[in-house]
């Protein structure tokens, strides 16, 4: 299980360092639901606060090819067509970032969610009318972590 967290902690460090060194770091979320309920909530959530699922990828395969031992790892791809297409327009290096994304993966009987701080791409795009957006998404990614944790 360390070596798994380890590799997570990888990940996510590799995820950050898309971001300038002085970026806010990761929002996490712990859930009591076993994988494929917190799964399902997670993307309940998701649906519920207007977002489509974009695409949902297993990141495991990577991972049990090196030798950990995980069927419960993937990452949630999700936007609102609308707001991505208005904001690349005004800031075609936003693709690299979009959409949005968490990692949700199993911790013996929890379930861990993790996702960039949205805020932090203010810095690398610093437009006003961007970062309104960005809060907006930060509270949104917030509501959804949140839906996850207190689901039963």
């Amino acid at each position: 299980m360390k070596k798994l967290f380890a590799a997570i902690l990888l990940i996510a460090s590799q995820l950050t360092m898309m971001m300038p060194a002085s970026a806010e770091g990761l929002m996490m979320a712990r859930s009591k639901l076993y994988f494929p309920e917190a799964m399902s909530a997670l993307q309940e959530s998701i649906l519920a606060h207007g977002y489509q699922i974009t695409r949902v990828q297993r990141v495991d395969i990577g991972l049990t090819g090196s030798g950990y031992k995980t069927d419960k790892y993937r990452l949630v791809f999700f936007a609102k067509k609308n707001e991505v297409d208005q904001m690349t327009k005004k800031e075609p290096g936003l693709y690299a970032y979009l959409p949005l994304q968490v990692v949700i993966f199993a911790e013996e009987d929890n379930t861990l969610l993790v996702a960039l701080h949205p805020r932090s791409l203010s810095e690398l795009f610093p437009a006003p009318e961007l970062r309104t957006q960005f809060m907006r998404w930060e509270n949104d990614l917030k509501s959804i972590m949140e839906d996850v944790r207190k689901a039963e």
